[in-house]
């Protein structure tokens, strides 16, 4: 079992600071990767047709009964690491008024399929999460990560996307359990 709460965001971990990794990404298209979903189908973000997407990239989503990767010490004091849960909880709640705004959202993360199926039961989720284990759409993309316990990450970033390109961008992204709401002050602000 763990001895923190997964579901919550400890008040000392460290800020994550813009380090510049996501300047690039404004207007990029999304390149034509088809990436495997808790749904079961192969989504392709890059679909010309598609209104809003959001994409909420993640590290990795926990268990309430293992430690986090490297152990939640180590864990923890990587700037932007923890939040997971907090974050796609956040997308869960707001999801109706996502969906009333005419915006399809996607979490995902490098975690297997299978993995991610235990957070979407155990989480509630109304939507898809995205396994990018080879990092194919990160690496194409260029989005910032980092490697614990040698395995490579996605660093938390939230992607808005438009007819395949990507309009905006939230990074970093902090706190995680507030990336939903800014994600929708920003599509009702911007979404002629």
């Amino acid at each position: 079992m763990r001895s923190d709460n997964l579901y919550e965001i400890p008040s000392d971990i460290p800020v994550p600071r813009d380090d510049g990794a996501a300047q690039h990404l404004l207007g990029k298209a999304i390149p034509s990767i088809g990436l495997l979903s808790t749904r079961g189908d192969i989504v392709r973000l890059s679909d010309p047709t598609n209104g809003f997407v959001v994409v909420y990239c993640y590290p990795r989503t926990g268990r309430p009964n293992a430690e986090a990767l490297g152990g939640t010490a180590n864990w923890n004091a990587i700037p932007g690491a923890r939040g997971c849960t907090p974050q796609s909880c956040a997308y869960r709640d707001l999801h109706t008024e996502l969906m009333d705004l005419g915006v399809v959202v996607y979490g995902l993360s490098t975690q297997s399929t299978d993995y991610q199926l235990e957070a979407v039961q155990r989480l509630h989720l109304p939507f898809p999460l995205l396994s990018d284990p080879d990092c194919e759409l990160a690496n194409s993309l260029e989005l910032p990560q980092f490697e614990v316990a040698g395995i490579r990450l996605v660093k938390r970033i939230t992607l808005i996307i438009r007819n395949g390109r990507i309009v905006h961008y939230f990074y970093p992204v902090y706190p995680p359990d507030e990336d939903a709401k800014n994600v929708v002050e920003w599509i009702r602000g911007n979404a002629r």
